[in-house]
């Protein structure tokens, strides 16, 4: 079985380099935004420049029993493109630098960008109600819950269906179809969350149907479906061409991919390439690649998907809820020494995704890690090393 990393750097001097036995040639790099400080102190104290050989050092070994293939770029003001691992276990091929995958929940931060859309253009306003736009979705047992509160996970709303777990009866029933109205009514039937501490605006808690709900709101406001409003506001301005939902319950990843793997409880690794995700919708069914992604970043932090204002009043605000850490559709981490990270992360069986950068663009990290057990509570350790490649204190 192979293993082969293929890297593309651009050092700040624009020089070649050999970095731990991988070749690295000059790129272009996507610069950070007119007028960004990429220095921690001052322009004659800059930060250490990318460490490509921490880089490639946490791409060799795969495949390993955690990760059968990991594709990244790196950008800002020195960029990065890295791939290691196989294509599929079973032929042992090399990765696929185009590959395409299952992008997961950084699919929410694309709904987030709709409605804030939507809601620039007044076709929806951000404290009004489910109750208002979607009338009879919730019993009137439900308090009065805010498209702002939707966006920041906020809205008290308990999980809806499910097939079961990845790595159990999820695996079975991959091919099953279970609708997003579906999910929303068991989460209905379920009744608000109760308690003194309860209650739409009270507690911050991350979950799939938030998002949801917000996928039918964007197609009662527009009359028009999900997918295409994706198409139209986000992926075509953004330029990801590569980049789509799957139709309905079409289990198949179209255009070139890497196989995914799923360890089940048992312990058998199996094919979970083809699974239908129609269950997850708007709220994490996308596929794509990890240029579009970087596109998507770059275009999203740049304002050119959101109006400034709103940009910096919803996305890269967390609400003031104890412990938050989520804004409307990213989360926020601080690295120390005053240096904050803004992204999502992404999770479908055989597929880790995250995309994340600092507010200026000086850096911006992709990956998509083909994980076999990318549902797991603990972090893949080829995407931890990678993140702390990236984002270490004094690297950027």
């Amino acid at each position: 079985m192979r293993t082969r990393i293929r890297t593309v750097a651009l050092a700040a001097a624009l020089t070649t380099t050999l970095v731990a036995g991988v070749t690295a040639v000059p790129a272009a790099a996507a610069p950070a935004p007119a007028g960004a400080s990429c220095t921690r102190t001052s322009p004659s104290s800059p930060q250490p420049g990318l460490d490509t050989e921490a880089l490639a050092q946490a791409l060799r070994g795969l495949p390993d029993r955690d990760t059968t293939a990991a594709l990244v770029r790196v950008g800002g003001q020195e960029t990065w493109h890295g791939s290691a691992g196989v294509r599929s276990l079973k032929t042992g091929r090399g990765p696929l630098e185009n590959a395409r995958f299952r992008a997961g929940s950084t699919t929410k931060v694309v709904t987030s960008a709709i409605v804030l859309q939507l809601a620039a253009e007044r076709k929806l306003d951000l404290d009004g109600t489910v109750q208002h736009y979607l009338p009879g979705l919730l019993p009137a047992t439900f308090d009065p819950i805010t498209v702002r509160q939707l966006l920041t996970f906020t809205s008290g709303l308990q999980p809806g269906a499910s097939l079961g777990a990845e790595n159990a009866e999820g695996y079975e029933n991959r091919f099953r179809t279970l609708t997003p109205q579906d999910v929303v009514a068991a989460s209905a039937a379920k009744g608000p969350y109760e308690g003194p501490d309860e209650g739409p605006g009270k507690k911050q808690r991350y979950a799939n149907i938030d998002y949801t709900v917000l996928g039918l709101l964007i197609e009662k406001v527009t009359g028009d479906t999900y997918a295409h409003q994706a198409r139209n506001r986000i992926f075509r301005p953004a330029g990801m061409t590569h980049t789509a939902f799957p139709a309905g319950p079409d289990p198949r990843i179209h255009g070139p991919h890497h196989r995914g793997y799923q360890r089940l409880a048992n312990g058998a690794v199996v094919d979970a390439t083809e699974w239908n995700m129609s269950d997850r919708w708007a709220a994490g069914d996308m596929i794509s690649t990890t240029a579009d992604l970087e596109k998507f970043l770059v275009a999203l932090f740049r304002g050119r998907l959101v109006p400034q204002p709103l940009l910096d009043a919803e996305m890269f605000t967390v609400p003031d809820i104890e412990g938050a850490r989520l804004s409307a559709g990213l989360e926020r981490r601080d690295l120390g020494g005053g240096r904050i990270v803004w992204g999502k992360t992404g999770a479908r069986p055989g597929y880790n995704t995250l995309f994340a950068a600092d507010r200026n663009l000086c850096r911006t990290l992709v990956y998509s890690v083909n994980a076999v057990d990318a549902k797991a509570e603990t972090v893949n350790p080829a995407a931890q090393r990678l993140v702390q490649a990236v984002f270490a204190p004094g690297r950027r």
